[in-house]
């Protein structure tokens, strides 16, 4: 009877374990693109944060959350819908900034029925390519999400920092273009699951070629605006949700630069905003939940929501 009573008083002090279900959001020719939701157990309506991978665009899945902050979130009250989205080369930047934005309206919309989503009250939070796709969400989506939170994202992608080759790639094992191509293909897919298509990556950061093969633009050739469509930095405005950036100064993959500047025009349109410098720290520092400091920033982040998806 004690060893009874002692499993029942650790499963009530242990948090109830999600409730998660998948749904194809959009169908596009020879593709389901699909999200996970992830509710507490429980009924009554709840506050959404749409969950954004990273990958540059051209790797990861819906699954790559980390289960930490996924329990924090929900342990703070937030359903979490974390999407796929077509990944390039095989589709270029506007089809994926599309998928963003029909994600968005079917949260909206299918939302309150399917999941006892709050469609007034909905967060963008993404990491890395997802970082900038929740910045794209500052502007292209209507109406705008109550907040945004974007780990070590980048504001602009025609800079040199992507369209140069870039010195910390560089130093690695050269990708010839045939070995990249071969990690990628020409069917449309909307989730990578093979963990192959990094060589494609490298082969962009080395040649310079990320803003050319992922939206099908040049920066060498095309006008400068060509690209304002998909420069978040260029499309801030004072509505313009309230956004928190989190940045480690040590990041080898976007520069830290890319926040501080995002920073900058989000003060010069008086745009309600926080910036998180984490001092030492590199590209994924949020990997490692368990530092303090990380747990500290973490905490912002919560509060930041908290103070946003309020009723």
């Amino acid at each position: 009877m004690k060893a009874l009573s002692l499993l029942l008083l650790i499963s009530a002090l242990l948090p109830a374990q999600p409730v998660k279900h998948t749904y194809t959001y959009k169908t596009v020719p020879g593709c389901n693109i699909q999200a996970d939701i992830y509710r507490a157990p429980g009924d009554g309506v709840r506050p959404v944060i749409l969950w954004i991978h990273g990958g540059a665009l051209i790797m990861g899945n819906r699954s790559g959350i980390n289960t930490i902050q996924l329990q924090e979130y929900l342990n703070a009250g937030y359903t979490v819908v974390s999407i796929d989205y077509r990944l390039a080369p095989e589709t270029k930047l506007k089809a994926i900034i599309e998928d963003l934005q029909d994600a968005y309206h079917w949260v909206r919309e299918k939302g309150p029925d399917l999941f006892q989503a709050d469609p007034h009250r909905i967060a963008v939070i993404g990491h890395s390519a997802g970082g900038y796709l929740t910045l794209m969400a500052g502007f292209c989506l209507n109406p705008r999400p109550r907040a945004l939170v974007a780990f070590y994202g980048y504001g602009d992608i025609a800079g040199k920092w992507y369209s140069d080759p870039d010195p910390f790639y560089s130093r690695q094992p050269a990708v010839s273009k045939e070995a990249a191509y071969q990690a990628v293909g020409n069917r449309v897919i909307a989730e990578d699951t093979g963990r192959m298509r990094g060589a494609f990556y490298l082969y962009c950061r080395q040649n310079g070629l990320w803003p050319k093969e992922v939206t099908g633009l040049d920066p060498a050739s095309e006008p400068k605006k060509a690209f304002d469509a998909f420069c978040p930095i260029r499309n801030v405005t004072k509505g313009f949700p309230p956004a928190l950036l989190l940045h480690g100064d040590k990041d080898t993959d976007v520069p830290y630069e890319q926040s501080v500047a995002m920073t900058k025009e989000l003060e010069r349109h008086h745009v309600r905003h926080e910036f998180v410098p984490m001092p030492g720290r590199g590209h994924g520092f949020d990997r490692e939940m368990q530092a303090p400091d990380v747990a500290v920033a973490f905490d912002k982040v919560l509060a930041f929501l908290k103070n946003y998806l309020a009723q």
